[in-house]
């Protein structure tokens, strides 16, 4: 299997009127998060479809996918990847890394992050999400905190804490949805540790960060955080 080919099979699925849709949809417009970004318009069922039939794809064909100007090409990449995190986890993870700069919308670091980073940084020192939180580029900072999903699911909550308090004063609303995100994550499996940092810090967080982290909380509870 080659680029070529699923260069092709995209092409021959591709769907004018969702790409134009996509455009607006992505925010893609001069000076938006994600001007310049080109679709050709597939969907999300069907790119899992063709990343399963493209699953042994070798790195070479991948990288020319990721550094693709076309989103559904980089999609397509990092749906790849994912499939072949568990049968080569450290060559994935460091494929991922190496390129986590074409990693560079909201949907590509939001079905990825966790499942190539978080799963491999389980049981690997997780330091990297602070230089990544810490970055110019908005979508390393928001791979930081989409990390820190697998984390939760295992109930293990320090690092989105650790993470969240980092981007607090971050200036982009993409990144206050993705921390409040996250802490709402945590608060469905640990309400404690969700109610402890909003007692810190829900009078200085973004209003979009905490609305996303107190939405399943109690109305009343979520009344009294809104109110400070």
């Amino acid at each position: 299997m080659s680029y070529a080919e699923a260069h092709f099979v995209l092409q021959n699925q591709s769907d004018p009127i969702r790409a134009k849709k996509s455009l607006r949809f992505f925010k893609t417009g001069k000076g938006q998060y994600g001007e310049g970004d080109q679709f050709v318009g597939i969907s999300m069922p069907d790119l899992r479809v063709i990343a399963k039939q493209f699953e042994s794809l070798g790195y070479t064909a991948i990288q020319q996918l990721i550094t693709s100007t076309i989103h559904e090409e980089r999609m397509l990449a990092v749906l790849i990847l994912i499939r072949q995190y568990k049968k080569d986890k450290q060559a994935v993870y460091q494929f991922y890394i190496d390129h986590l700069d074409y990693v560079n919308n909201w949907d590509l670091v939001d079905i990825s992050a966790h499942l190539i980073m978080g799963q491999h940084l389980m049981d690997h020192d997780k330091s990297v999400l602070l230089e990544l939180a810490q970055s110019p580029l908005i979508w390393h900072r928001r791979v930081a905190i989409v990390t820190t999903w697998w984390f939760i699911r295992h109930k293990q909550f320090d690092w989105t804490i650790t993470v969240a308090t980092v981007l607090l004063k971050d200036p982009h609303d993409l990144i206050h949805k993705a921390v409040g995100w996250m802490l709402r994550e945590a608060g469905e499996c640990d309400q404690h540790v969700l109610l402890s940092f909003l007692n810190k810090h829900a009078n200085h967080m973004p209003r979009t960060m905490l609305r996303y982290a107190i939405e399943k909380l109690p109305e009343s509870i979520r009344k009294g955080y809104l109110g400070k």
